[in-house]
């Protein structure tokens, strides 16, 4: 394959794992909360994974896959489940 269209391959991936992982997060205007971003997170990662491995690089993509289930499993211990994003609730005008 040319990489001219590889490129075009590559560039739709992105721009259709971007809009998926955008309807992933949610606001939730009336509790100032953001939640859904390692659920983001974890759609962009994944789709990461599978182009590399794609393009034949499957020890890196192996690499990436442990780097990522270790990550994911650590996260947890750090932030409890409790805790969310809040949004600021400062008048952006004053």
């Amino acid at each position: 394959m040319p990489l001219s269209d590889m490129s075009r391959v590559l560039q739709g991936i992105v721009q259709g794992i971007g809009f998926l992982g955008a309807g992933a997060i949610i606001v939730r205007a009336s509790q100032h909360q953001i939640e859904g971003l390692t659920t983001a997170a974890r759609i962009l990662a994944t789709a990461g994974i599978g182009v590399v491995a794609g393009l034949g690089l499957e020890a890196t993509a192996a690499l990436a896959t442990l780097m990522v289930l270790v990550i994911l499993s650590v996260i947890p211990l750090i932030m409890p489940s409790s805790s969310k994003w809040r949004i600021d609730q400062r008048d952006p005008e004053a």
